[in-house]
């Protein structure tokens, strides 16, 4: 590694990166610790933008009979000092698909991207049915497959081809399927869940499972989808998780690493603050992982720092479940953004129908995608305290309520980089004219002045309601929570330099749903108390509601922390939110 050295951000060809001498950290360790593992089939889960693709490439450049002789690119790599590395290099059929383009939620349109990728494979392989090992019905099966084939075909196609590559070089074959959830994930998001599931369930039974011509597998993906949905067919496949200990160092970049491209490009004097931006990805044991994408862009732009990874334009789907996700996650969410830590169950398997309800599973495909970072684990049981407030590390209260001794996990935000597109993330659900209105919002509320607090208000929510499934009643199934958290986490990006945001805690006699408290003591300080209009408290206008937001601000004692902190009553704002449908009412 030099400074004459090309860093080409996106490459993803092992070959290209070799040949034209582009920026390279060895990592070919990999093939002799994938392959002397042994496993049939090895399912590797790591977040997006990790050299997932890169280590793939270089896999099939390594083994595939088409890069037979081609020393010139491992030669220079630790892979070649072992002589029998040197032996099996070029010596094996390898079929290398990728579903990373599969980028839609519309099934039929996903089967026609799967059926273009598998015909041009196919197309690769077209030569070796000149063989007259081959007979015409063989022929016949081949000429079939193509982006018009039938559904049937596809699910058989790479079953068949191995079959066909096993016979004509008299080896198995390794077959290689990048970014496998891809489409599922896509299809989570279009809500054509289940049909998605039905297809890629049998597609990959019979690739992976009732193959018998593979020698090995490998798959990639960013999620561990359920055994349950959809590996219920396959055998009990070597699942590498961001928490198992194996191949911790084979994806991603080692401090070590990091540190001596830093040196050898120049930055070395960059170090302590590149690790503040960039470090924090944890796999298994090992700690300080970083983003090969991020330290690439870096260097490429000349050590000028940047949210590189995160704004790749691939978080939809975590936007998604934060936008619009349960209000347990937006609280919590308030926390990481304060750089506080939180503490969840996490199971690895992600179910994604239980995202919409199950925080846990949130936080678990948080975690997979890279946005939190392990702090520490445990076993313990559970408390649940009078208020429904989880509570660890003691003995568990209500059994039904939480299994013993589970593992617990304590998370935070990963790194600068991730928590700054949060903040971006959470700032663009107010866009335009919202934004504007809401930062009128935070004006008014600052200057005391409620007549356009109300009007700019009412132009938030009306324009943003629908975003965050608010209702019009407590009882309705789209809690109206889900915008008022929004609402709040918005708070959080916009006042965190000046107030220390907090909602749902516990003062006086009860839960506030909002407190800001000023950084200058002799600031003003605020509680927040939002109520939906409810007609079974006697509620018949938005007055009435205002009414009694006010009467549980005072009846609670909400202010009670807030003069702990020494605040006088005189700096302390008690507002009430009253809500019916899209209008709101603030006094």
């Amino acid at each position: 590694m030099n400074n004459k050295i090309v860093v080409n951000i996106g490459e993803q060809r092992f070959d290209r990166v070799i040949e034209e001498n582009r920026f390279y950290i060895d990592k070919t360790g990999f093939i002799r610790e994938w392959w002397e593992y042994g496993a049939t089939v090895t399912l590797f889960m790591r977040p997006r933008r990790f050299g997932k693709t890169l280590n793939m490439s270089m896999i099939e450049c390594f083994f595939s009979n088409k890069y037979a002789g081609r020393a010139d690119l491992f030669e220079r790599l630790s892979i070649w000092k072992d002589e029998k590395y040197r032996q099996m290099q070029g010596t094996f059929p390898v079929i290398f698909l990728s579903f990373a383009s599969v980028k839609t939620g519309q099934v039929k349109e996903m089967k026609t991207a799967v059926k273009q990728m598998i015909t041009d494979i196919y197309s690769q392989h077209k030569d070796i049915m000149e063989s007259n090992q081959f007979d015409e019905s063989d022929r016949a099966y081949f000429k079939s497959v193509n982006d018009k084939m039938e559904d049937d075909t596809v699910l058989i196609s790479i079953n068949r081809l191995c079959s066909y590559l096993a016979k004509y070089y008299g080896k198995d074959v390794i077959v290689i399927l990048d970014e496998y959830d891809t489409p599922m994930q896509e299809s989570w998001l279009e809500g054509s869940w289940d049909e998605a599931v039905r297809f890629f369930r049998i597609f990959f039974n019979n690739t992976f499972k009732t193959n018998t011509h593979m020698l090995r597998g490998l798959m990639t993906g960013i999620t561990r989808i359920s055994k349950e949905s959809i590996f219920s067919d396959l055998y009990n496949p070597d699942v590498i998780t961001t928490t198992s200990d194996k191949y911790a160092t084979a994806f991603g970049f080692t401090e070590k690493e990091v540190f001596a491209a830093l040196d050898m490009t120049g930055f070395g004097e960059e170090k302590q603050h590149v690790k503040e931006w960039y470090d924090g990805f944890t796999f298994g044991g090992h700690t300080d992982i970083y983003n090969p994408w991020s330290i690439a862009s870096f260097i490429s732009n000349n050590g000028k720092y940047g949210a590189y990874w995160t704004n790749t334009s691939e978080n939809e789907l975590v936007n998604s479940l934060i936008q619009r996700g349960i209000p347990g996650v937006k609280e919590k969410m308030e926390d990481l953004l304060q750089g506080k830590n939180i503490v969840a169950e996490i199971d690895e398997q992600i179910v994604f129908h239980q995202l919409d309800s199950d925080v846990n599973a949130v936080w678990g495909l948080l975690l997979a995608t890279g946005y939190l970072r392990v702090i520490r684990t445990e076993a313990t049981s559970l408390l649940m305290d009078d208020e429904g407030q989880l509570q660890v590390g003691q003995e568990c209260k209500y059994n039904e309520m939480a299994e013993a001794d589970a593992v617990w996990y304590t998370l935070a935000l990963t790194n600068l980089e991730v928590k700054r597109m949060f903040k971006k993330m959470i700032k663009n659900w107010f866009h335009g004219n919202t934004r504007m209105y809401y930062n009128e919002f935070i004006n008014s509320l600052l200057n005391d002045n409620v007549r356009k607090m109300n009007t700019f208000m009412n132009k938030v929510a009306l324009n943003t309601f629908s975003s965050f499934d608010s209702g019009n009643k407590p009882s309705e199934q789209a809690e109206p929570e889900r915008f008022y958290h929004g609402f709040v986490l918005g708070m959080v990006v916009n006042l965190a330099d000046t107030y220390r945001v907090r909602s749902n805690r516990e003062s006086g006699f009860g839960r506030y749903d909002v407190m800001l408290e000023p950084f200058d003591r002799s600031g003003k300080a605020f509680i927040f108390e939002f109520k939906v209009l409810d007609p079974d408290e006697d509620e018949v206008t938005l007055e009435d509601t205002l009414a009694n937001a006010h009467a549980q601000i005072e009846e609670k004692q909400y202010e009670a922390e807030l003069l702990a902190e020494g605040f006088l009553s005189e700096q302390i704002r008690k507002y009430g939110f009253a809500f019916k449908g899209k209008s709101c009412l603030i006094g």
